[in-house]
């Protein structure tokens, strides 16, 4: 089962929901990637996706994302069947 723990920058998207767990298959080209779970929670939460991934299919300069404890730049990165996913926006000040 696929975890995947979102901030509160996509409350209006996710009606509140933090976390969303759901299991992935592998397509059969190959492995999961980021990009199969970001695809899966567009399916559940519509116009997330574009909130995380801009026009050319890059995250986003304000996100950062981490599949288990490493931050990944490339929505090809792998994922596997029980990874946990955090997706995590920029704070700003002055």
């Amino acid at each position: 089962m696929i975890r995947v723990f979102l901030p509160s920058q996509l409350d209006d998207y996710t009606e509140g929901a933090r976390e969303q767990s759901f299991a992935l298959q592998a397509p059969p080209e190959g492995s999961l990637t980021l990009k199969d779970v970001i695809e899966a929670l567009e399916m559940r939460f519509r116009g997330l996706a574009f909130r995380v991934v801009d026009e050319h299919g890059n995250i986003r300069r304000h996100i950062a994302m981490f599949v288990g404890e490493t931050m990944v730049r490339d929505l090809s990165a792998p994922v596997n069947p029980d990874s946990r996913v955090q997706i995590v926006g920029a704070l700003s000040g002055g």
